[in-house]
């Protein structure tokens, strides 16, 4: 049964399935989340449990022992506290480093732009005139910055094997860089509900060679 679960983790969709710098770091903060959420709740149960079957006398003095207010301090405070540190002291760093931030000069770098509209992906790239239809390509191990635009209501790019989520917002452009270990196909998805064909605002991102990205990019638009 567990090895069923476990087999849930892949899949085209599957954030713990990542295939690039990006998705690895999201992946670690998860799997890293789980284990000390799970950690937590067994020692939560543990101690509901050895509270629920200890069997002691009442005590003759009604007021409230040392001890009772230490438990108070540890895990209404003190653990608290420390969770929400370790929580920020990981989660922070990965929010930064999957980042659209500034790459050094000279670095390869790939911009192009997504404008979602009901219920259609249209990927533009600068050169070329005719834009892509539910299809977005990229050579493996470049960054690639998408800047997501929305034509009519609020959509949301996401690539789950890729990068995390961003909104498509009308009248902003939002930022986020995709990068892929490996040439392959993954799929996309608009995860924000926006009408009736939601369910089918699929992308196709296809991840080539550098080589064969860089041929495809000099051919001429149909």
């Amino acid at each position: 049964m567990p090895l069923a679960g476990l087999s849930a983790c892949a899949g085209p969709q599957s954030i713990l399935d990542p295939a690039g710098p990006a998705a690895r770091t999201i992946a670690a903060l998860w799997w890293g989340m789980l284990a000390y959420g799970t950690l937590a709740l067994v020692v939560v149960a543990a101690l509901w449990w050895r509270g629920l079957h200890r069997r002691h006398a009442p005590p003759a003095d009604t007021t409230r022992p040392a001890w009772a207010s230490r438990w108070l301090l540890v895990g209404g405070v003190l653990w608290p506290t420390f969770s929400i540190v370790v929580l920020l002291a990981f989660g922070m760093p990965a929010g930064h480093g999957i980042q659209a931030l500034p790459l050094p000069a000279g670095a390869p770098r790939i911009t192009v732009d997504v404008h979602a509209r009901r219920w259609t992906w249209l990927v533009h790239y600068a050169g070329r005139t005719t834009p892509l239809v539910n299809e977005l390509r990229m050579p493996a191990g470049v960054p690639v910055d998408v800047r997501v635009h929305a034509d009519d209501v609020i959509h949301s790019f996401w690539v789950p094997r890729l990068q995390g989520k961003v909104d498509a917002i009308p009248g902003r452009v939002n930022a986020l860089r995709l990068q892929a270990d490996t040439p392959g196909v993954h799929r996309g998805q608009c995860a924000e509900f926006c009408g009736t064909g939601h369910a089918h605002m699929v992308l196709n991102v296809i991840v080539m060679p550098p080589a064969d990205f860089a041929r495809w990019m000099k051919e001429p638009a149909p």
